[in-house]
C-alpha cells in the first residue's frame, strides 16, 4: 500500500466508516448495499473491494451465478436480478459515471416505483460512498 491513509487521515475516515454504518441500518437492506457496492467496485476496477463485497454477498446466501453475472445485469436473463435490483444498478453505473451520464432522468424516475424518496436519497448516498472508498483503495494500492 502506498499509504495507510487508515491512519494517517483517521478522522476523515472515521467520518466514511460512520457513513457506511448508518446506511447499513437503512431500509434498502444489505444484500441490495452491497450488490451496489459490488458493482462500483467492477466499474472503478478495485480488486480490494471486489473481493471483500463477493465475500459478504457469498455470506448473506448469494449465489455464486447471480454474482458472476452483475457485469451484465443489464443483459442478464429475467429473473437474475428482480426489477428493484436493475433499478438500483442502473443509478448506480449513472452516479458511479456521472461525468458522462449526467444522471439522467430516464434512470432516476424508475427509481420512484421500487424506492422511496429517503432510499433513493440512501442508494445515491451509498453510490457515492463507495465511489469514494473506490478510488482511495486503487489510489493508494490498498
Amino acid at each position: 500500500m502506498r499509504l495507510d491513509y487508515t491512519q494517517l487521515s483517521p478522522k476523515a475516515y472515521q467520518g466514511l466508516l460512520a457513513c457506511k454504518n448508518a446506511l447499513a441500518e437503512s431500509s434498502l437492506g444489505l444484500p441490495l448495499i452491497e450488490l451496489v457496492y459490488l458493482r462500483v467496485a467492477q466499474l472503478n476496477g478495485c480488486v480490494f473491494c471486489l473481493k471483500l463485497h463477493n465475500h459478504a454477498l457469498r455470506r448473506r446466501g448469494e449465489s455464486q451465478d447471480k454474482l458472476d453475472m452483475v457485469g451484465g445485469w443489464d443483459v442478464a436473463e429475467d429473473g437474475v436480478f428482480s426489477p428493484r435490483e436493475r433499478a438500483a444498478l442502473a443509478w448506480t453505473e449513472a452516479v458511479t459515471r456521472v461525468a458522462e451520464s449526467r444522471a439522467p432522468d430516464s434512470l432516476y424516475q424508475p427509481l420512484r416505483e421500487h424506492f422511496s424518496e429517503s432510499e433513493i436519497s440512501d442508494l445515491t448516498l451509498a453510490i457515492a460512498l463507495m465511489n469514494a472508498f473506490t478510488r482511495i483503495a486503487v489510489a493508494v494500492r490498498q
